[in-house]
């Protein structure tokens, strides 16, 4: 496991384990591929460590509330405006525990 204030752009397969301290409002954005549109909610985790941006899309926002302890395994972090941002991607596991 990787502590939070570890993770840095661009960082692939990290396993992740934090509380869940804010879940943002759901919106809507549309695919830049294929003619859809997708709910996305901004939530922040945390650990003893630090915080950082976490983005849940679709089924995932349902799975997660605030307090909740989760686990994301195979995840990846990029960077939006300078802020780094914890994704789990198609590829990854997002427990809630």
């Amino acid at each position: 496991m990787t502590d939070i204030k570890d993770l840095a752009d661009g960082m692939k397969r990290v396993s992740v384990e934090g509380k869940v301290v804010e879940k943002g409002d759901p919106r809507e954005v549309k695919s830049r591929y294929k003619d859809e549109t997708y709910r996305i909610v901004d939530a922040i985790i945390a650990d003893e460590s630090g915080s950082i941006k976490l983005t849940l899309w679709n089924e995932q926002i349902e799975q997660v509330n605030v307090g909740d302890n989760i686990k994301i395994e195979n995840g990846y972090v990029t960077s939006f405006k300078g802020e780094a941002q914890l994704n789990v991607g198609k590829f990854g596991k997002l427990t809630v525990s």
